[in-house]
Order: C-alpha cells, then structure tokens, then sequence
C-alpha cells in the first residue's frame, strides 16, 4: 500500500511539473500591456504559430514520441522490477514466469522508436519565404509529426506505467498464490494494448505529413 502510494504521489508531481510549463510557456505570448481590455496579443500568437519552424516542430515530435516512451518503460520495469526481485527472495520460482512482465513494460520502448524512425523518415528542412513565413504545406507536416509524437509518447507513457503497476501486482500474487498468474496476465496483455492505439494514431497522422 505504501508503495502503491508513493506511486501514485510520483505520478501526481510528474504532471504538475508539466501542467506548470505549459502555464508558463501560455503565459509567454500573453501580453500584460496591451491597451484596453487586450489581455491576449493574438497578433503575437498568430506570429509565433506562422514563423515557428516546421523544422523545429518536427524535431520535437521526434523527441517526445522517444523520450517520452523509453521514460514509460524505465518507469514500468522499475516498477515490476523492484516488487518481482522483493518477491523472489522469499519465492525464487516467480522469477522466470514473471520476466514476462519486464518484458510488456520493454516493448513500450521499442513502440516508440519505430514511431519515432517513421516520424524522423518524414522530417525535411524548409526555407521560409521572401516575408519569414513558411509554406502551408510544410507547417502541416511539422504539426502533424509534432501531434504524432506527443500521442505516441503519452500514449505508451501511461501504458508503461499501468503495465509495470499490474506487472507487480502480478508478482507478489503469484508468490502467494501460483494460481492467479494467468489471470491477471491476461489483464497485463490488455494493458499493454493501450500503447498500440497511439502507435495506431500517430501512424495514421503523420500520413499527412508532406514537406
């Protein structure tokens, strides 16, 4: 309970941290000054989404489909890690069974460097007009890699965590009771399958993806 607790704790400050800088980055293109009741420089905001590079974009939609997995397996096998070896000092024959776990929490990794090879395949460099803006067609595949890697990357984030949580629940139950192994493998596999449906979306996103 105290681990599942302390958990649960390192989850609510992971997104904490990210809810407070996308505030901050927010709260960048507003502008405190501006006359009347303009709280918001749209201007300014339409400026920062026309000149951004497609480049950049993409480059960062690379980034977080990679970072963002390989960050959900490591949390994942800690997870699992941690409670199956604990486990198996009492109970040595849940050790092989239980590799399977590790196992599920490590292909969330390699869901997002396919992800990301795919997305890196389609980046191209774009040169910005006479007036520093680019084409349309470039910053539609800039975001569109840009979506693909931040579904990617949540996605098989959430689904390394929940797989390494019921992979360790799944040891210290078939260290009590063999039994129940089965079982809830079948709910580890289901698990499993939620990083699929990013890796799914992003694909089919970045279909639209044309520099």
């Amino acid at each position: 309970m105290a681990y599942e607790l302390s958990t649960s704790t390192d989850i609510y400050y992971f997104f904490s941290i990210v809810t407070v800088v996308a505030s901050i980055l927010l709260l960048y293109g507003f502008n405190v000054s501006a006359p009347g009741n303009n709280f918001i420089n749209w201007e300014y905001l339409g400026d920062l989404f026309r000149f951004v590079d497609p480049y950049l974009l993409a480059g960062l939609g690379v980034a977080m489909a990679i970072g963002l997995s390989v960050l959900g397996a490591a949390w994942g096998i800690f997870i699992t890690g941690s409670s199956l070896l604990g486990a198996a000092v009492k109970v040595p024959r849940i050790t092989s069974k239980n590799l399977v776990s590790v196992i599920f929490c490590e292909a969330v990794a390699i869901y997002g460097v396919v992800v990301a090879i795919l997305l890196a395949t389609k980046t191209e460099v774009v040169v910005p007009g006479e007036d520093g803006a680019y084409p349309y067609g470039a910053k539609t595949g800039g975001y569109a890699i840009f979506g693909s890697g931040v579904v990617c990357g949540f996605a098989n984030l959430l689904c390394g965590v929940c797989v390494g949580i019921v992979g360790s629940s799944c040891a210290l139950s078939d260290a009590q009771n063999s039994t129940l192994f089965v079982k809830i493998l079948v709910i580890e596999i289901f698990g499993s399958a939620l990083g699929l449906f990013g890796v799914i979306i992003a694909v089919i996103l970045s279909a639209h993806a044309k520099f």
